[in-house]
């Protein structure tokens, strides 16, 4: 059973072990820790709150019916991910509203290497933008890559999973999660370039 409010927070693994033994308590707390996560990550593939909607309750609905099938090779939240992505790609499968990148495809594998933080303007951004107009313009970048990239910078950048994890989430290979994730910082780059140009800003160097 779950321990109290007072008592440590009980492990991941633990938790996955409970579930399986047919404690919904526990797999309930699994569901507590990482459904605000998945979500955000849903929201963000399928462009869509109630598509998003869906998908968390899909995810954590599959998870709960296959746990027999995690083997703990990696965290509990990686392969929750994996199914969460699959989910959302197929929404937008459905709609074919979108010009998929297929997380399958092959793609050349860049060994550059570029710094994850986005430099910072001569000019503070929030004392020009505030906070919320930033969150809005970043979003909207990062909505507007292409769904390959857009996952693959989500995982990694966003949600800061590993390279490795986002590898296993994805099932890509490492290489291609380094290429795909260049790719995306470089278009995201040009992305906020073109915006903040408008607006006289100083360009985004990476």
């Amino acid at each position: 059973m779950i321990q109290s409010d007072s008592a440590p927070a009980v492990g991941e693994l633990e938790l996955v072990d409970q579930a399986r033994q047919g404690d919904t308590a526990a797999f309930g707390e699994l569901v507590n820790r990482y459904e605000r996560n998945i979500f955000r990550l849903a929201r963000h593939i399928t462009q869509n709150e109630e598509d998003a909607e869906d998908v968390l309750q899909e995810t954590f609905l599959k998870a709960f019916a296959n746990l027999s099938q995690f083997q703990g090779h990696s965290k509990f939240y990686t392969w929750l991910v994996r199914i969460a992505v699959n989910e959302s790609l197929m929404k937008l499968r459905r709609r074919k509203s979108d010009k998929l990148v297929s997380l399958d495809e092959p793609v050349e594998t860049e060994q550059d290497a570029v710094p994850r933080e986005i430099a910072a303007w001569d000019e503070n951004p929030e004392q020009k933008y505030g906070r919320a107009e930033m969150n809005a313009i970043l979003s909207k970048a990062i909505d507007s890559l292409s769904p390959g990239f857009r996952t693959v910078f989500l995982l990694r950048d966003v949600e800061e999973l590993s390279t490795e994890e986002t590898a296993t989430a994805l099932d890509l290979s490492i290489p291609a999660v380094k290429s795909r994730l260049l790719r995306a910082r470089l278009q995201l780059r040009e992305k906020l370039n073109r915006i903040f140009r408008k607006h006289g800003d100083t360009p985004i160097h990476l």
